[in-house]
């Protein structure tokens, strides 16, 4: 009897230590930094062969009415919102995506042969540790199969076409991962540059509806307003509906104005490019420059008024000289057709203006 009444209150102690573990909360489990995968082909961001870069469901494409430049590349873009997720929309920089969003931008080449040439993928992710966006780049290998992490930075010759189908040779420069930190971060914070509300604002070529537009329809970007009040940023080609003056401002907002404004890379220089910038001074007119040394190549102001011939800023952009060459990262070569652009803005400039 007495063994018997032993083993219940054993059995009543043991139901009673079960209960209360069932009942204690389990301890939080905090996420680590997140860890970008070894190929690219792992994400499963595209369905068939990878080299066709065809989406998968919840995997958006987009572009950009004024792209920036670089070595003539072929890009696509594309952004992966998590399920259930919105984009929210603001007026002013980048749109605000959510934790867990990646945003792909691919470059590739056309070859002599009109074949196009993968070379490299560029990642952000917005990591829900701590927020922040993180960057990490893909080499394509040789086979064209797939891409593989690569931090180091890398210099590859290649003979493409460019935009009028002429062909030329550079050695193209992928970048490493501290050199996409450079341009991409404003007061030391990393934050993407082109999928900003007013450079998303229009049609792409061969549609109908607007870009924007068609992402608040379908739910991917929340808050956005009457489509007439959201900025646009021209497109730089387009000068049927846009002036020298406007098209190329936008040209220099995508291509010089990340580090050259208030919190980036060049923000020493005083040299502000934004569109919205309306300060004289601050977009080079008449104004001595403060770091460029040598690279202004003897002259004497940022901008001239009606004298590209004698302006830092056409001189500086049609050079692909070490130290001179601006922007000094993402191109080896001139972009001829961006140059002839601000040549022609700063020439139809009136002096004193």
């Amino acid at each position: 009897m007495r063994k018997l009444c032993l083993l219940i209150l054993c059995v009543i102690l043991w139901l009673a230590a079960v209960q209360s573990c069932q009942q204690r909360p389990a301890p939080a489990v905090v996420a680590g930094p997140f860890q970008f995968k070894d190929k690219l082909s792992d994400y499963g961001f595209f369905t068939g062969a990878l080299k066709t870069l065809t989406p998968r469901k919840g995997v958006v494409n987009y572009e950009l009415a004024t792209p920036l430049f670089t070595d003539y590349a072929v890009k696509d873009r594309f952004v992966v919102v998590p399920e259930g997720k919105q984009i929210h929309y603001t007026d002013h920089g980048a749109l605000d995506f959510p934790d867990s969003t990646f945003i792909i931008k691919n470059f590739a080449y056309t070859s002599p042969a009109h074949e196009k040439v993968m070379i490299e993928t560029r990642l952000l992710f917005r990591d829900p540790a701590d927020h922040q966006w993180k960057v990490m780049n893909y080499l394509w290998n040789k086979d064209q199969q797939d891409a593989g992490k690569w931090i180091l930075g890398k210099r590859i010759p290649i003979t493409f076409l460019d935009d009028n189908g002429q062909e030329q040779s550079t050695i193209y420069q992928v970048p490493n991962t501290n050199d996409c930190k450079r341009c991409h971060i404003n007061n030391s914070v990393l934050t993407p540059i082109g999928p900003k509300a007013r450079n998303l604002n229009y049609v792409r070529h061969g549609q109908t509806a607007n870009q924007l537009q068609e992402w608040a329809t379908n739910g991917l970007l929340a808050g956005m307003p009457a489509l007439d009040k959201v900025p646009q940023l021209p497109d730089w080609k387009d000068s049927v509906h846009f002036s020298v003056s406007q098209r190329a401002r936008a040209y220099l907002d995508v291509n010089c104005a990340h580090c050259h404004t208030k919190g980036g890379d060049a923000y020493n220089t005083g040299l502000f490019l934004e569109y919205e910038q309306t300060g004289a001074d601050h977009l080079g007119m008449m104004k001595s420059p403060v770091s460029a040394g040598g690279g202004a190549g003897g002259l004497d102001y940022d901008v001239i008024p009606g004298d590209a011939q004698h302006s830092i800023l056409v001189y500086r952009m049609n050079s692909i000289e070490p130290g001179t060459a601006m922007p000094e990262l993402a191109r080896t070569v001139i972009h001829k057709e961006g140059v002839a652009l601000i040549r022609q803005w700063v020439n139809e400039m009136k002096p004193g203006r």
